[in-house]
C-alpha cells in the first residue's frame, strides 16, 4: 500500500448510493474513495491537507483506503464556528 499527502481539490460524488463513490485530486492526483466516504466528506473540504493510503488502479487512479486529515476537519471546524 503506498501514501501520499497534500491539498484536496475538485470533490465531487460521482455516484449516490448507500457508499457514494467520491472523487478529488489531491495535488495533481485523481483519486477515488468509496470505503469511508461519508466521513470523507463530512470531514473534508477543498484546501484542507490530508494523508492517504491506497493503490493505483489499471487508469492510473488512486483507490483510497484509508484517510487522514492534518489539522482540524470541516465538522471540528463548524462546532467551533457554532459554539461562539
Amino acid at each position: 500500500m503506498m501514501s501520499m499527502s497534500g491539498i484536496v481539490s475538485s470533490v465531487k460524488i460521482l455516484k449516490f448510493s448507500e457508499r457514494p463513490l467520491v472523487y478529488f485530486k489531491l495535488n495533481d492526483t485523481s483519486c477515488l474513495i468509496a470505503t469511508h466516504s461519508l466521513s470523507f466528506l463530512a470531514d473534508v473540504e477543498n484546501g484542507m491537507r490530508i494523508v492517504i493510503a491506497g493503490e493505483y488502479n489499471n487508469r492510473g487512479q488512486f483507490i483510497v483506503r484509508k484517510y487522514g486529515v492534518i489539522g482540524k476537519t470541516k465538522i471540528m471546524i463548524e462546532f467551533e464556528r457554532l459554539s461562539v
